[in-house]
């Protein structure tokens, strides 16, 4: 009987492993260093006043993905290769390059935030440490085949707990921050839709487009499956099992958002502390007010989620740039069988590492990021919601309305929170 239930457990444990995947991954992910910076200064400045937009930004983040994970499992291609079906060769080329461009910067801040998270937490120099962190991510990548790399990174996911255990470490109004998320009170100023911006526009990433459905090819690849548009018959249980797998992931990763908020504007916003310049910030403000295990949680979970990122960060650059000049691009591949795929991937997060000598400041980067990112959003998430849309690449897979209509608002969303972003510039 013990033996039974052993078997029945892991047959199960195996299941749930099976299901979940790139869109877990990918969620998690989104909660890199800079995310959680993001999320800080907004629990910072307005406390619980924008818990709302975890609610906001989730079932569009869930579309958006979907549409990306589909659009790789149906087509057995990238997301670059099927819109280069679309766009002219040289406009695909431009917003890879600012993909690229806007990761690398995002990587810079990712790496040095972790760098200085473990000199809290150690002791030492924070540009030692960062060397280590991105060595460590590129030789992995680059050595270790992606049936091996795959179960790193689910395992990696569980690091992101560590802002769940945080705010359970700090006092918490709960009534007033349930009350705060449900019926927010909206403050209607320049900085307060700003910060609803930066909220957006953190959440819903082009990284994040290219990563998933570039997954969703490798996971095909490593079973020896079809692309779904190639049978005549069957291939409902691949988008369930995709819906699944989005779902939960991006639930999980706006869950983690919300705890992030939800801590900072518990200790920080509470004791008059407003102004977050990084992850490494809020950690350091922690302390004092909240205790050294509320530091060393959240501190952890800044290495743990940059060890995740940076990964998804240089991956998905060189996933667009390989697929747009029709090179290798898996991470299955043997370094000397797919050269381009993994200099982009090594110099991308060598760029990265080097930009944290230059002086300049991480929010200068997320900045920089954030408007390349922004850029790069609109016009992929309409070309995307195009092809899901388009019986000719997608066959009978082609998405059903309500996540069409989804999509397309989550568009419309991203269009004005760029132009928002842009305008700041010249009203300041």
């Amino acid at each position: 009987m013990v033996a039974t239930n052993h078997s029945e457990l892991k047959k199960h444990k195996n299941m749930v492993l099976r299901l979940l995947g790139p869109g877990l991954v990918t969620g998690a992910a989104d909660d890199d260093p800079s995310g959680i910076a993001t999320y800080s200064q907004a629990g910072a400045q307005f406390g619980y006043g924008l818990l709302w937009t975890v609610f906001l930004t989730t079932p569009f983040m869930i579309s958006i993905q979907l549409v990306s994970a589909r659009i790789g499992r149906v087509t057995g291609k990238g997301l670059a290769a099927n819109v280069m079906e679309l766009a002219p060769r040289w406009m695909v080329l431009a917003l890879v390059f600012l993909l690229v461009t806007a990761n690398t910067f995002n990587i810079a801040a990712d790496i040095a935030a972790m760098g200085e998270s473990l000199s809290l937490v150690i002791g030492g120099l924070n540009h030692e440490h960062a060397l280590i962190f991105a060595s460590t991510s590129t030789l992995l990548q680059v050595f270790v085949p992606y049936r091996r790399y795959a179960p790193v990174l689910k395992f990696l996911t569980l690091t992101l707990f560590a802002y769940v255990a945080t705010a359970l470490t700090v006092q918490i109004p709960w009534s007033a921050a349930l009350l705060a998320a449900i019926w927010p009170t909206p403050t209607f100023n320049a900085d307060y839709f700003l910060m609803v911006v930066a909220v957006l526009g953190t959440t819903i990433s082009p990284y994040l487009f290219f990563w998933q459905a570039s997954q969703e090819v490798e996971e095909m690849n490593q079973d020896a499956r079809r692309p779904l548009r190639e049978l005549t018959t069957g291939g409902y249980p691949e988008i369930d099992r995709i819906k699944i797998d989005t779902i939960v992931g991006m639930i999980f990763s706006n869950g983690i958002a919300f705890f992030i908020i939800l801590t900072t504007a518990a200790v920080l916003n509470a004791h008059g502390v407003t102004t977050i310049n990084s992850a490494t910030e809020a950690a350091e403000a922690l302390r004092p007010l909240a205790g050294d295990f509320t530091f060393f949680l959240f501190a952890l979970g800044i290495i743990g989620t940059g060890m995740l990122a940076i990964p998804v960060l240089a991956g998905s650059a060189a996933y667009g740039v390989s697929e747009a000049f029709g090179w290798p691009a898996t991470l299955e591949a043997k370094a000397p069988d797919a050269v381009g795929f993994y200099t982009i991937i090594g110099s991308a997060t060598a760029i990265g590492f080097a930009l944290g000598f230059t002086g300049l400041g991480a929010i200068q980067m997320l900045v920089w990021s954030a408007v390349l990112n922004g850029i790069v959003a609109v016009p992929i998430m309409a070309m995307m919601m195009v092809i899901v849309a388009n019986s000719r690449l997608m066959r009978r897979f082609k998405a059903r309305r309500w996540l069409i209509g989804l999509g397309w608002i989550g568009t419309g969303l991203m269009a004005l929170a760029v132009i928002a972003l842009i305008a700041s510039f010249f009203v300041r």
